[in-house]
């Protein structure tokens, strides 16, 4: 545990966190509430087992008695044979805690209204009511179940005099872990902190924080639980959940990991994938600002910047979470902020040497782009870069020849690409999820080398339906290196296939340029 300092800055103090913090994961229970969201069953079982995978201690499948399909879903899931344990959510009604044990979870959660407001509101009952409600239940669940979980819904609004009792019923009548829920992301770290500590004196559990993210403190709230002695943290991938969602696993196990020294158990070098797979799977995209997992996470564009990462990277990074270790990837952005060392080295990358005056007058020719609201794609930069210099273009490594696109509400869409690679003719047929999807991958699979699409953003340039549409990408090539390109055009189709076609052009180029060949 990093208790002390690092390099003279204090982290904390006065703690009473443990050495090693499991990790709850609810997206696929308190994750697929969100607005919008809802995984198909087999999306819920590659969840789960990616989850599992990257280490992830217990995880939450669903509310059995919510539905039969939901059921469903929670028994493949605990059929899985993961090495995750399978939690199923239950009201604090026998009905539900049977719909559970039906599903052969490994642990029931189950909950009831303590605050005053939701408890006389939501389920009419006076305090205590829930007193024995909670002990029945959880007496009920350990009769079929070894292992249950106890939540005090709005715990950070009950009178906590009346939370220490309602808990200290929940443990004598069996509970094997106690939940605090910030239910309204209300609560902040300090006080979450003291209350925490003393329900960790006082009940004498192994204590769970679930917390939201109303006010943007859910991951905060949540790491002062920790300090607080809660030895498990309730997260979502990409912080998906109820309103503003709940605390995000990335955030919450680097800063954990990273700056407490707390072992979590979490394969850290996937983060960044299982965001992927999750924002790909809810049709959410994951702002580029997001920490950890955002694209834009170890992206720089200030000269400064730049020229301090390239120098070392932990002058304008943590250094003690680098893009490595959450299998993220240091970028150079360009801009109307970028300096001559960003410019320059992502030149040299690409085996082109500018004399001191050619690469002020390239700067200069990028601020002017990214000045008049453009975005400034490594494209561009080399279009830039070989004007000025006086070079030659590049030769073409793929040359579109022809497209033909079919679609309709009755028929599969599929896309057939004519082009010449190396000078070569190739065709090549591929369907999609719609006209564009197909033809990118119609273009990509004329590529024998691998080259995957990491982003793919579309926007409409002027109004109206005739509206011109400018297309921005992002590709991988086989050794992890990032290319974007762009393109637009009235027909979006069109504009897509010519960004694909500008982006494997680039990656092709700095192919041919490497001294070493490719891996």
């Amino acid at each position: 545990m990093r208790s002390g300092t690092l390099k003279r800055t204090v982290f904390f103090t006065d703690s009473r966190a443990k050495s090693n913090v499991t990790v709850f994961d609810t997206t696929l229970r308190d994750g697929e509430q969100t607005p919008g969201i809802s995984f198909t069953r087999e999306e819920k079982l590659g969840i789960a087992e990616h989850l599992s995978d990257i280490g992830v201690h217990t995880i939450e499948a669903g509310f059995p008695a919510s539905s039969d399909s939901e059921r469903d879903i929670v028994t493949a899931i605990r059929g899985l044979g993961l090495n995750a344990e399978i939690c199923g959510l239950a009201r604090s009604l026998k009905a539900d805690v049977d719909a559970c044990i039906d599903c052969d979870v490994d642990m029931v959660h189950v909950f009831i209204p303590t605050s005053d407001v939701q408890r006389e509101y939501t389920i009419k009952k006076t305090r205590e009511q829930v007193l024995a409600a909670t002990g029945e239940i959880i007496a009920y669940a350990r009769d079929h179940l070894d292992r249950c979980m106890f939540s005090a819904m709005d715990a950070t609004r009950t009178d906590p005099d009346y939370l220490i009792e309602v808990y200290r019923v929940a443990v004598d009548a069996g509970a094997t872990i106690i939940n605090v829920p910030d239910t309204v992301g209300v609560i902040t770290p300090t006080a979450m902190k003291q209350l925490i500590a003393r329900i960790d004196r006082e009940v004498g559990c192994p204590i769970d924080v679930h917390c939201h993210n109303d006010f943007g403190l859910a991951v905060a709230n949540t790491i002062a639980a920790v300090e607080g002695g809660a030895s498990q943290v309730q997260v979502t991938v990409n912080g998906i959940g109820e309103r503003a969602g709940n605390a995000d696993l990335a955030q919450t196990v680097m800063i954990l990991e990273s700056i407490y020294g707390i072992d979590t158990g979490i394969k850290t070098t996937s983060l960044v994938e299982t965001s992927r797979l999750v924002s790909r799977y809810a049709g959410m995209t994951t702002p580029p600002t997001q920490p950890v997992v955002g694209e834009n996470a170890f992206a720089h564009e200030s000269g400064i910047h730049s020229h301090g990462v390239i120098t070392r990277s932990d002058t304008f990074e943590p250094g003690i979470m680098t893009p490595e270790m959450v299998g993220h990837r240091r970028r150079l952005k360009l801009g109307k902020h970028a300096g001559r060392h960003a410019v320059r080295q992502m030149l040299v990358e690409a085996h082109m040497a500018p004399t001191d005056a050619q690469l002020d007058e390239i700067v200069q020719r990028v601020k002017g782009v990214a000045g008049r609201g453009k975005r400034v794609t490594d494209a561009d930069l080399y279009e830039i870069a070989e004007s000025v210099m006086q070079l030659a273009p590049d030769g073409k490594t793929l040359e579109l020849q022809g497209i033909a696109v079919m679609t309709g509400n009755h028929v599969i869409p599929t896309a057939s690409v004519r082009a010449t690679v190396d000078g070569e003719e190739h065709i090549f047929s591929s369907v999609g999820n719609g006209p564009v999807d197909a033809a990118v991958k119609a273009i990509l699979g004329i590529i024998p080398a691998p080259i995957h699409l990491k982003e793919f953003s579309i926007e409409a340039i002027s109004g109206g339906t005739d509206a011109l549409g400018h297309v921005t990408i992002a590709v991988e090539d086989g050794r992890g290196r990032v290319f974007d390109a762009s393109a637009s055009s009235d027909d979006i189709i069109l504009a897509s296939v010519e960004a694909v076609i500008n982006a494997i052009n680039l990656v092709c180029r700095t192919r041919k340029n490497d001294r070493e060949p490719d891996e």
